[in-house]
This record gives structure tokens, sequence and C-alpha cells, in this order.
């Protein structure tokens, strides 16, 4: 049975860092393509970033670049999203999903067609 854990969120200030993790259990994601979105209150869903199955390609959000990193570690079977200078406009539940195709992945992440795995994690960004 497939299990998926978004873990790392919590209450932090403007400016603040936090780790994001999405660990899975009864399937490798070696073979996945793993991405972060997030849902705000009264927002659209946004991708937020996206790393290959093999780390060879990233994709971040505009509203990201240069201060969230995605990586992966496969022994884990686990992905994180460092997440730095955080912004209250960051505030929102955070969703991983996975897909075998990287392109797909991030062609889908910001919309309804890509399901989360987990239940999330919450990320309140004030002050």
């Amino acid at each position: 049975q497939v299990h998926v854990v978004e873990s790392g969120g919590g209450l932090v200030q403007p400016g603040g860092s936090l780790r994001l993790s999405c660990t899975a259990s009864g399937v490798s994601l070696d073979n996945y393509a793993i991405g972060w979105f997030r849902q705000a209150p009264g927002k659209e869903r946004e991708g937020v970033s996206c790393i290959s199955s093999g780390d060879e390609e990233r994709y971040y959000a505009s509203s990201v670049k240069g201060r969230f990193t995605i990586s992966r570690d496969n022994a884990k079977n686990t992905v994180y999203l460092q997440m730095n200078s955080l912004k209250p406009e960051d505030t929102a539940v955070y969703y991983c999903a996975a897909h075998t195709r990287y392109d797909y992945l991030v062609a889908t992440l910001g919309t309804n067609v890509m399901q989360p795995w987990g239940k999330g994690t919450l990320v309140t960004v004030s002050s």
C-alpha cells in the first residue's frame, strides 16, 4: 500500500526558513519525477517546483525562484523543499505529487489534473 506524507510545515516569521519533506512508503520514488504545489485559501493552486527522477532537471515557479530549492534523497525515499526568505504570500498548504514523466508533471502541477499524493502540510508565514 502506497503511503505518502508531507511534513515540515509550521509557523514562521517573514524572512525565515522551513524545509518540507515528502516521504513515501510502499513505492520507490526512484522512477518518479516529484513536484510540490500549494493551495492557499481564496487563491488558485500554484505549481511551485519539480525535480526529475534522475535529478537532472528542476523547475521553479517565478514566485519562488532563488528562494526555494528542491532536492531528493532516493536512499531515504524522500524529496525535500528548502524554503528560505519566506514571505506572507507563501502561506498555503503544500502538497507533493508524482508522475513518471517530468515534462507532464511540470505542465500539470498547477492544475487539478495532477492529484496530490498526501494530505499536505500547512505553512504559515506571519509576524
